[in-house]
């Protein structure tokens, strides 16, 4: 009987939990499986892992994860777990670097002087920008599927396709410009 009177506290706490959140949530860990998925092959073959990912219950474990547990700690905290990560890379120079990564963009810290710079990027005008030393600039823009606007050599913005044309044509813009960021 007090097995049942267990079960009985945790299913209301978990419910609960769902119901005084009143938060959607985001779905953080459900979307990178399906990230990854979707990055692995063809449209075929990620039909393939999809269903095999729901036999297993991946997907079933990672939306309930999700709801339970990620999406309330979001809610109650303002930060998304599954979201942020800090990474330490080194770099060329030797030197150690901390790369953190958040639901805007990312931010890196030079461990020896403790600077940083951020790369965010803006949903309301599908633009990435950088911000140093109090300072932001930015960077590019979207315009569409096939093309952004940055910054040319001369300070003016430039129409870049994206493509290795494109991208070879702006290298070159950059290696005999001078590059003034406004």
């Amino acid at each position: 009987m007090k097995r049942n009177k267990l079960n009985m506290v945790i299913a209301v706490a978990l419910c609960a939990t769902v119901c005084f959140s009143s938060c959607i949530g985001s779905f953080k860990l459900t979307n990178k499986v399906l990230g990854w998925n979707e990055s692995i092959g063809n449209k075929f073959v990620n039909e393939l892992v999809f269903i095999a990912l729901h036999i297993i219950p991946v997907y079933e474990l990672t939306v309930a994860a999700d709801a339970i547990i990620f999406n309330s700690i979001e809610f109650w905290s303002g930060n998304n777990v599954i979201a942020q990560s800090t990474q330490e890379m080194k770099g060329q120079n030797g030197d150690t670097y901390l790369v953190t990564t958040d639901q805007n963009g990312y931010t890196i810290t030079n461990k020896a002087n403790n600077s940083t710079i951020g790369f965010v990027f803006d949903s309301n005008d599908n633009s990435w920008s950088v911000s140093a030393n109090g300072e932001t600039t930015k960077l590019m823009t979207f315009i569409d599927a096939n093309h952004v606007k940055m910054i040319g050599a001369d300070g003016n913005d430039m129409i870049v396709e994206l493509s290795q044309s494109g991208v070879m044509a702006y290298q070159e813009a950059a290696r005999y410009g001078n590059f003034a960021l406004k």
